[in-house]
């Protein structure tokens, strides 16, 4: 059990919340009156870069209903603070803090705000870190995780633990994911834990994964020694980078545990907390296929999350305190059911006019061309394994002249199955919300309003929280005589150095951690740099002046 820190119960909504979002307000305070008390356990769940035609195509694909599809509850509007198209950092960032933000902005206020309807951000708060609902729920002593099919440091999963000025900024995002006391952590991206010579290895050469095991993890990486950790501290680090694709698993790295095998064991040890807990679950790759315009990758990759929400799903109906919340952080492809193909015959053309075309693929795009010899030599095998069987000669003569077969071998497929495509980026429409639990959200919201919902849900207020967990270290520290200053002897992890009489402080940045003399003391928060100004919890104030 994790100690029960003061419970903040009010709602404030604040920074980018519009119109729309005060009429949510409205809408939750009526609520109050239909349920008093708060949620034990919440699951947030994304599916990243998924418009509602991938939805559509994987239900025909299944030829069943999807688990989301009982949860549907309403929809989500995606944009940024700068654009009607957002990125996955802001997009996180949004969902997990209640701000919208700046592209590649990782949990912090924006610098630019051009978007109708969003507050503007005083110029000395740009870029200051935020607090997230990961952080309230440890706050409140309940136990939390994170999982993901991409590197654990990716932009989703980092706008829900981490506070960086750039998504790629994975050394800095990992640091601060190891000390933010996350019980369960799954996913990819071992590499940034530890040094080396990879584009995301350490080059502090600080060694995480040492420190991990010194905070009592369990640290697991394959599907076996997962299923069978017994720990109430899991971390999971299954590939350097990303994890294989669902379909391509059983190919390629079939020691790998699914999205759903890691969602019901992250389930199983959080619950076991008296005081419950706080998952947030991330379906990386669909966004990553929808960027190549794969619709085998993208099929494939929603029905392995929507196995995961069936997952959650299960065990939040055999009980009724739990929240569960999926939805996508924005759209990607512009993918249609429908094509120019089907300009004057789309009336007649059956279902399985799109789907038969897509069945024949035993590999996703990456998967399958990840077979092909350098000379090409085994060029039809491999478009054959991608569904590309009996090809015409039109085709044949398409793919021997290509300089990208990724772009060729996605086009063919598409025309076969009718599909369309508009792009090979995201795109702005609003997205499905779908929730299920106790006073679940039923209607059209900002996607900050998630942010709300999940910390209203678990009883605390984010406006209240971010002024106890961050705070202008100079300006608090000034204001009781202490003089400050930032040790950059180690160039990639500064230190601010507090200094009243004889008494001396070091915060060593991305860490919670605060040395006083000989002595080191566990912050509530982390101590975060952003434009040549450090941040840290209000608590860090009050244990340097009690110090002796």
């Amino acid at each position: 059990m994790k100690p029960i820190h003061q419970k903040i119960v009010s709602l404030a909504l604040i920074g980018s919340l519009t119109a729309g979002s005060f009429a949510f307000a409205a809408r939750v305070e009526e609520k109050k009156k239909d349920k008093q008390g708060h949620v034990k356990n919440v699951i947030m769940m994304v599916m990243d870069g998924t418009s509602a035609g991938a939805t559509t195509l994987a239900r025909w694909y299944k030829g069943a209903p999807l688990a989301l599809d009982e949860m549907a509850s309403g929809a989500v509007r995606t944009y940024s603070a700068e654009s009607a198209i957002t990125d996955s950092a802001p997009a996180a960032t949004a969902m997990a803090t209640g701000f919208k933000s700046n592209d590649k902005y990782i949990g912090i206020l924006p610098s630019i705000v051009n978007s109708p309807g969003v507050a503007s951000v005083p110029k000395e708060e740009a870029k200051k870190p935020v607090a997230n609902v990961l952080e309230g729920a440890e706050l409140q002593g309940k136990s939390t995780g994170i999982i993901a099919t991409s590197a654990i440091q990716h932009a989703t999963p980092a706008g829900f633990s981490a506070h960086v000025e750039h998504r790629n900024w994975f050394s800095d995002i990992a640091e601060q994911q190891v000390y933010q006391n996350i019980e369960v952590v799954l996913g990819g991206g071992k590499e940034a834990l530890i040094p080396g010579s990879g584009k995301n290895n350490r080059k502090d050469n600080e060694n995480l994964l040492e420190a991990i095991k010194e905070k009592g993890y369990d640290i697991v990486e394959t599907r076996n020694e997962l299923l069978h950790s017994k720990s109430r501290k899991i971390w999971g680090v299954f590939a350097n980078d990303a994890m294989a694709q669902d379909m391509n698993r059983p190919y390629t790295r079939a020691n790998e545990p699914t999205l759903a095998e890691m969602t019901k064991k992250a389930i199983e040890t959080l619950s076991k907390d008296p005081d419950g807990f706080f998952l947030f679950v991330e379906g990386s790759q669909v966004d990553w296929a929808a960027h190549a315009n794969d619709p085998v990758g993208i099929i494939s990759e929603v029905l392995a999350f929507d196995a995961a929400v069936k997952e959650a799903l299960s065990f939040a109906k055999k009980r009724n305190d739990t929240l569960v919340i999926a939805v996508s952080d924005h759209g990607n492809s512009g993918i249609t059911i429908g094509n120019r193909n089907t300009d004057q015959t789309y009336p007649e053309t059956p279902v399985s006019a799109y789907i038969e075309p897509l069945k024949k693929a035993k590999m996703t795009l990456d998967g399958a061309l990840s077979r092909l010899q350098p000379d090409r030599s085994n060029l039809e095998e491999v478009a054959q394994l991608y569904g590309l069987d009996r090809l015409t000669a039109e085709e044949k003569k398409k793919l021997s002249e290509s300089t990208d077969l990724r772009k060729t071998f996605a086009e063919l497929l598409a025309a076969r199955a009718n599909l369309g495509f508009t792009t090979g980026g995201h795109t702005g429409e609003d997205v499905f919300l779908y929730t299920y639990g106790p006073n679940r959200p039923i209607g059209t919201f900002e996607n900050t309003d998630l942010a709300h919902i999940m910390a209203k849900a678990m009883g605390f207020d984010l406006h209240k929280l971010n002024k106890r967990l961050f705070v202008d270290a100079k300006k608090e520290f000034e204001a009781i005589g202490a003089t400050v200053a930032i040790d950059r002897t180690d160039a990639a992890n500064p230190v601010l150095v507090v200094k009243k009489g004889k008494k001396i402080a070091k915060l060593p940045v991305n860490k919670n951690i605060m040395h006083i003399d000989n002595q080191t003391y566990e912050l509530e928060g982390l101590t975060v740099y952003s434009g040549e100004r450090f941040w840290i919890a209000k608590q860090a104030i009050h244990l340097f002046e009690t110090a002796r």
